[in-house]
């Protein structure tokens, strides 16, 4: 696929967007309205503002992330509301993805953050992550990278996983177990003082 089929995508994915009905698209046409610009060069505008943001602006790391999380949420609920499984996969597979990602950002992150543009480079690639391409980046990450290392280690996760669940769960039978023999103690002690005050009381009036 060539820059040109890319941008036309694109381009097809746009105008699909703006030609639905919801709260961004009524916020857009209100802004047509007023202004006398259209839609599509009102959201070329903000995304080209965006990206020089991104790369000077304050405050570019919670924008990225917004952009990353915003649109995909609003489509997997999509996705999740549709009878077809076709999108579900799609978007799980982003999913996986960008949780891959952020978990490898959070290690390296005090050393990402002196890169010069990270934040539009980042940005750039999870917009690549859920493009409506064919070589879409989440597709190609999972299945290159993801998946292999899944099926690999797959038993040996599960393994320590059932591990891990059958000690918490007989730990938490002990401490359970602990628990209610201290409470049978306590209330035992209890009951005995109380029949031991109940015999002096009753021994002092006599």
């Amino acid at each position: 696929m060539g820059l040109l089929d890319i941008f036309s995508s694109i381009k097809n994915r746009m105008d699909k967007f703006l030609s639905e009905k919801n709260m961004v698209t009524e916020f857009l046409g209100t802004l047509e309205e007023k202004t006398g610009i259209k839609k599509k060069i009102i959201v070329v505008g903000a995304a080209s503002l965006t990206g020089l943001y991104l790369m000077y602006g304050y405050g570019a790391a919670l924008v990225c992330n917004m952009i990353g999380f915003v649109y995909p949420a609003y489509y997997s609920i999509k996705a999740l509301e549709s009878l077809s499984k076709e999108d579900d996969t799609k978007w799980l597979t982003y999913w996986v993805v960008y949780g891959v990602f952020s978990l490898g950002e959070f290690f390296s992150d005090i050393f990402l953050y002196w890169f010069p543009f990270y934040y539009a480079f980042k940005c750039l690639f999870l917009l690549w992550c859920m493009a409506p391409i064919s070589w879409n980046g989440s597709q190609v990450i999972y299945n290159k990278v993801v998946r292999p290392i899944f099926l690999r280690y797959e038993a040996t996760v599960d393994d320590m996983v059932n591990d891990i669940g059958g000690r918490a769960m007989s730990a938490a039978e002990d401490v359970t177990r602990e628990v209610l023999c201290t409470l049978m103690k306590n209330k035992a002690v209890s009951q005995k003082k109380n029949n031991h005050f109940s015999l002096v009381n009753s021994s002092s009036f006599r």
